[in-house]
């Protein structure tokens, strides 16, 4: 190998082309390989590459998963348990777990999360960006097929974008697009090739179209809003039956245009809570759970009969509190509020130590751009009752507290309201089933976006940015806390325009600094992901929030 084309000088030549300091922060040993990899393809660098380069430096490779299984014999039927889809089956809007599980069956994505939070290529085979990141331009894999026969090309990919760019749409996925891709803004070059023109710099980009956006399959341009009825899409499996708050089935697509899936079928079948899934998984009626709590989870979590796929993630429960009207609207309150949670309580008995405490801001432990020196919000009744007497409310107030019937939700927010009356804040709980909390999800027909306070769940993602900017920016979808605050905009604009990691964890601190202050939202912690598995059970991805059957086997 001539000096020229050795990988580390290919790569210094690419970083010195666009000021980045990511080789400095490989070469230090200041980053893993995890982040190493993630940041280097944020910046369009090729995979190999960057393999290349990581191998040089000795940064631990992460093992690529599921592959293990791909030598095992095919056949047989995977049984799943997971939450009854709350809504249509319509990937431009569907927001519950259930329903998102389901549409991953059929539907495809640019690019897939790894377990290692970096991208791998699905139905992208690579992506590159112009020099400041407001261009990023896809090469589409070719000979991509729909189970419907037609060819996968740059109009569909084009149409499936813009539908949910679309405001019109009541999109799901408008709380990762907003700001930064508009509808009429993905140009095609050629039939594989699309160029997506940004709003403005934004260096996650690959992630907004990747599974961290969860409704952003590629479906074919003539969609009509009818997929529980066809299910036209482009993964390894297709589908055989679909019954609404029942279940439904799927089959091998065997014209698919890579590894064909292992498994003959697979099987879902729906539950409104977590305990009947339990039971059937213990009498041997489901093979897996899409996810488990550990609160109500421990008799699987401790038998020898099943495998536990446990997964560090960035998932948590935000506990939001309106700020434009009622008791929270003096920040003295919300702090006092937080104040009373004994997270490193919560995180020992809900959670048995399977999650880490979180600090007030969607910064978790887990992102390498995290401030882990801004001091740690704890458990302070004292200073509680001061806050409270100072907002006005020395003798505490009452309030309602609105939430879903899912996972830990419920145990979290007897919890809260626990906490809370040590220093004189009486709560009334009002646990919801997932329909009736979400609504229509859009303000003024959403309980989850209408309340006083609330706790919702949020899934893992590969990067903070949908956590910083939906439920926080001024305008974000999601900003169930109705929080309106111009430093923190300019703030998370400026990160989402930052390429390189010094610049995201400058900003990081700022951002985090003032979400302590401010505490519209309490996260209160971050979860591990748990998949219970019958033992035995192999080629399932440690994929927070995913469940991707087609490499899972018995053999």
């Amino acid at each position: 190998m001539t000096a020229r084309n050795n990988p580390l000088d290919l790569l210094r030549r690419r970083l010195d082309a666009i000021d980045n300091d990511l080789f400095d922060e490989a070469a230090s040993g200041r980053i893993d390989r995890r982040t190493f990899m993630r940041q280097g393809t944020l910046l369009g660098l090729s995979l190999p590459l960057l393999g290349g380069v990581a191998a040089s430096f000795g940064l631990v490779a992460a093992p690529e998963p599921a592959r293990a299984a791909t030598m095992a014999k095919p056949g047989g039927t995977i049984r799943v348990g997971i939450t009854v889809p709350s809504a249509l089956i319509d990937p431009v809007t569907i927001a519950d777990n259930g329903g998102l599980e389901v549409l991953i069956q059929t539907g495809e994505f640019l690019t897939v999360l790894r377990p290692d939070f970096t991208l791998m290529p699905v139905l992208a085979e690579s992506w590159t960006h112009n020099t400041d990141g407001s261009i990023w331009t896809f090469k589409l894999r070719p000979n991509v097929k729909f189970h419907s026969g037609a060819p996968m090309t740059a109009d569909d990919v084009i149409a499936s974008i813009d539908r949910l760019c679309d405001p019109k749409n009541a999109s799901n996925a408008l709380s990762a697009f907003k700001g930064i891709l508009s509808p009429g803004n993905s140009k095609k070059v050629d039939d594989l090739t699309v160029a997506f023109h940004l709003d403005s710099a934004y260096g996650a980009f690959p992630y907004v179209v990747s599974s961290d956006n969860y409704n952003c399959v590629i479906l074919p341009a003539t969609y009509k809003g009818d997929f529980e009825h066809n299910w036209d899409g482009t993964g390894p499996f297709k589908l055989e039956k679909y019954t609404a708050k029942v279940g439904c089935s799927f089959v091998r697509n065997t014209e698919y245009w890579g590894e064909k899936a292992l498994p003959d079928r697979t099987e879902f079948t729906f539950f409104t809570d977590q305990q009947p899934q339990i039971l059937a998984m213990q009498g041997d009626q489901l093979d897996v759970l899409a996810q488990v709590t550990v609160s109500g989870g421990q008799g699987l979590l401790n038998d020898p009969r099943f495998t536990i796929i446990r997964e560090r993630s960035a998932g948590h429960e935000q506990v939001h509190m309106r700020c434009d009207t009622g008791p929270f609207m003096d920040k003295r309150v919300r702090q006092a509020l937080a104040l009373t949670l004994n997270r490193k309580a919560l995180v020992k008995g809900l959670f048995r130590g399977l999650a880490v405490v979180g600090n007030d801001s969607p910064f978790a432990p887990a992102f390498p751009m995290t401030n882990h020196t801004i001091p740690q919000r704890d458990i302070d009744l004292r200073k509680a009752k001061e806050l409270l007497a100072a907002a006005g409310v020395p003798k505490g107030f009452k309030v309602t507290l609105t939430t879903e019937n899912y996972i830990e939700i419920p145990d979290y927010a007897v919890l809260i309201k626990d906490f809370a009356k040590h220093a004189g804040i009486d709560i009334t709980l009002n646990v919801e089933s997932q329909d009736a909390y979400y609504g229509k999800a859009v303000f003024g027909q959403s309980d989850w976006l209408d309340s006083t306070l609330g706790i919702t769940d949020y899934g893992h993602r590969g990067v903070p940015n949908v956590f910083l900017r939906a439920p926080l920016l001024s305008d974000g979808t999601w900003n169930a806390a109705h929080f309106k605050n111009p430093t923190y905009d300019k703030l998370v604009t400026a990160y989402g325009k930052s390429p390189d990691l010094g610049g995201q964890r400058s900003l990081a601190t700022e951002i985090q600094t003032l979400l302590l202050d401010e505490t519209p939202i309490i996260f209160g912690y971050f979860y591990d992901y748990l998949v219970p598995v019958k033992k035995g059970l192999k080629g399932i991805p440690p994929i927070a929030n995913r469940l991707f059957l087609s490499q899972a086997t018995f053999g």
